[in-house]
């Protein structure tokens, strides 16, 4: 059975998403690991988007709670807005509360693009 490695992120204009495309790419290369992407949920109404020019989202799913437990390792992907990772994804984020009782997410290893990028640059020729 393969390992599961999901690449979450939220992106509002494209960045972010083709930094986690990249990321799978890298992940799914390795034996015996099945990356999968997923998006957190918007929390801007769509007006506001508007005025922000910010393009359409991209079919990939938006993960439910549930799902967030199924993986063996999580990487987390977020803009920051002033220092600070996106309201979107600390919304997110702030929602696992209610999964904490039951320890889903116990056993998971979890990155940020930062790290991930970070170990990743470490390990190119020199």
């Amino acid at each position: 059975m393969a390992t599961k490695v999901y690449i979450v992120y939220y992106s509002m204009y494209g960045h972010v998403a083709t930094l986690a495309e990249e990321i799978k790419k890298g992940a799914a290369s390795l034996e015996g690991v099945e990356a999968k992407l997923w998006q957190v949920p918007e929390t801007l109404p769509e007006e506001v988007l508007g005025k922000l020019s910010a393009p359409p989202k991209s079919d990939v799913p938006y993960i439910t709670l549930d799902e967030l437990g199924e993986a063996a390792g999580l990487i987390f992907g977020f803009p920051t807005r002033f220092g600070m990772m996106a309201a979107q994804f600390k919304a997110f984020l702030d929602s696992t509360g209610s999964i904490w009782p039951k320890s889903s997410l116990e056993s998971q290893r979890a990155f940020s693009t930062a790290l991930v990028l970070r170990e990743a640059v470490k390990r190119l020729p020199r």
